[in-house]
């Protein structure tokens, strides 16, 4: 019997698979490039949370020590004043008498107190408020 042979030898070579196309290659590199930049953009995404997170976290610590050292104070009155930390907050305090015509008869006065935190974060002011009441005794 005889063999059959091809009478285009060099096609033969042209049909194995030794390896990648350049079209391949130029195919895996560009899905690698699109999933790394995605990558890179999610983390760039946490660490802009982490740091306003971050700073929501530093106002409502300078808020809640402020208003505690409005609270503590006995002769607290009716007033408003601002004032600016030295790491760029500025702290705003309202006190007003609230429901006046309902404690008129009685010793005490209800105080509203606001308190405002504003800080500036890369082109925008953010700002955090608390509100909270005091009962004090009214001046004799």
């Amino acid at each position: 019997m005889r063999e059959h042979r091809s009478p285009f030898p060099h096609r033969e070579f042209l049909t194995r698979k030794s390896g990648f196309t350049l079209l391949e290659v130029l195919v895996a590199l560009a899905v690698l490039g699109i999933a790394l930049v995605v990558i890179f953009q999610l983390f760039s995404a946490d660490l802009k949370g982490l740091a306003a997170s971050d700073d929501y976290a530093n106002a409502a610590i300078k808020a809640e020590s402020k208003m505690r050292e409005i609270l503590d104070d006995d002769s607290l009155s009716e007033k408003s004043w601002s004032e600016t930390t030295e790491d760029g907050y500025r702290i705003d305090a309202v006190v007003t008498n609230t429901i006046a015509e309902r404690t008129e008869n009685l010793q005490v006065k209800l105080l509203e107190i606001n308190l405002a935190v504003h800080w500036t974060s890369g082109l925008r002011e953010r700002t955090i408020t608390l509100k909270t009441m005091k009962l004090v005794n009214k001046p004799v």
